[in-house]
C-alpha cells in the first residue's frame, strides 16, 4: 500500500442527499489502496448524514456542522488531509472508474505540476444529454486569465502546491476555484492531460447555473484582479440581454452564419455599442461562455 502515493479527496456537501451516495461510491469504488477520503457536511437538514454514516468506517474523517460556505468546507477538509496528492469532488459529481491509478502515475512523473484532465458533463433529468471536453486544445488556444478552462473535479495537485499557493478565498462563493488556479499558475506549471477524470452533473439546483447576478459580480472582480482589460468587456456583456447574446453559440445560428444568411453577431454587437470595437471576436466569444 505504501508504495502508492496517498491521495486525499475532500467532498464538501450541503443538502445533497439525492446525489451524495453516488459520489461516495465513485470514490470508494476506485479500490485505491492508499486513499484518504474526507467529507465535510455543512449541517444538512435532509438525510445526507444518514447516508454518510453508512460509509463512515471507510472514511478518514467526516462531520456535519454549520460552516461559512463551500470554500470554508473545502479548506477545513484540506487542513485535515495528510495525502501526497489533493483533490476535491463536490457531492453531485463523480469520479470515472479506476482513475486514481492514473492520478498517482501523473504525480510520480512530476509532483510539482498541477494536473487537470477532461470531464463528461451530463444533465440530471429524463432528457439524457452529455458532452465531453478537450482541455489540451483549450489550453493551447486560450489563457487562463481570459477563460476558466480547468474543470475543477478533474484537477489534482501535491500538498506542497496547496501549501505554497494558500487556501481557497472564502470571500468568493462561485469562482473560488478559478481564482485559486490563477494564483497557483504564478508559481507552478499547470499541465493538461487527455484522460477523462470526472463526471460533472448539471441539475436544477446546480450552483453555477443558479448564481445569477451574484456569480457574475464575483467573476467580474476576478477579471479586475487578473485581467483588467477584459473586466471592461465582461461588464459590458453583463448588461446585455443574455438570451440574445447566447444565441450565437447554437448550432442553428452557426449554420446560418456559415451560409451568410444574417449579419454577423459580432458585427451587430460592435455596431450597437462602439465600446466593443476594441475587443476581438474571440475575446467576446470567450467571455460570453463565462456569463
Amino acid at each position: 500500500m505504501f508504495d502508492l502515493p496517498k491521495i486525499s479527496i475532500i467532498t464538501p456537501s450541503y443538502n445533497q442527499a439525492e446525489f451524495i451516495e453516488a459520489t461516495i461510491l465513485s470514490v470508494l469504488g476506485q479500490n485505491y489502496r492508499n486513499l484518504e477520503y474526507i467529507i465535510i457536511d455543512g449541517g444538512s437538514t435532509d438525510s445526507s448524514a444518514d447516508i454518510i454514516k453508512k460509509y463512515e468506517d471507510k472514511l478518514a474523517y467526516w462531520h456535519t456542522e454549520k460552516d461559512r460556505g463551500q470554500a470554508d468546507a473545502i479548506n477545513q477538509g484540506f487542513e485535515k488531509a495528510t495525502g501526497d496528492i489533493l483533490m476535491w469532488l463536490n457531492s453531485d459529481d463523480l469520479l470515472m472508474p479506476n482513475i486514481l491509478s492514473v492520478v498517482a502515475e501523473k504525480y510520480r512523473e512530476d509532483p510539482m505540476k498541477l494536473y487537470y484532465g477532461n470531464c463528461i458533463h451530463f444533465r440530471n433529468d429524463r432528457n439524457v444529454l452529455s458532452w465531453g471536453s478537450d482541455v489540451v486544445k483549450k489550453t493551447e488556444e486560450n489563457k487562463l486569465n481570459e477563460l476558466d478552462y480547468i474543470i475543477q473535479p478533474s484537477s489534482f495537485w501535491s500538498k506542497e502546491i496547496w501549501e505554497q499557493t494558500g487556501k481557497l478565498s472564502e470571500e468568493i462563493h462561485f469562482g473560488f476555484d478559478w481564482e485559486w488556479f490563477l494564483r497557483a499558475e504564478k508559481k507552478f506549471e499547470l499541465q493538461p492531460i487527455a484522460e477523462c477524470i470526472s463526471m460533472y452533473r448539471i441539475h436544477d439546483n446546480h450552483k453555477s447555473g443558479t448564481g445569477g447576478d451574484k456569480r457574475q459580480m464575483e467573476l467580474l472582480k476576478i477579471y479586475e484582479s487578473y485581467n483588467p482589460q477584459l473586466s471592461e468587456l465582461y461588464e459590458l456583456l453583463m448588461n446585455e440581454d443574455l438570451d440574445e447574446v447566447r444565441k450565437f453559440n447554437t448550432i442553428k445560428f452557426k449554420i446560418k452564419d456559415k451560409l451568410g444568411r444574417h449579419t454577423s453577431f459580432f458585427q451587430k454587437i460592435k455596431t450597437k455599442n462602439k465600446a466593443y470595437q476594441k475587443f476581438t471576436n474571440k475575446q467576446i466569444e470567450q467571455l460570453i461562455t463565462m456569463l
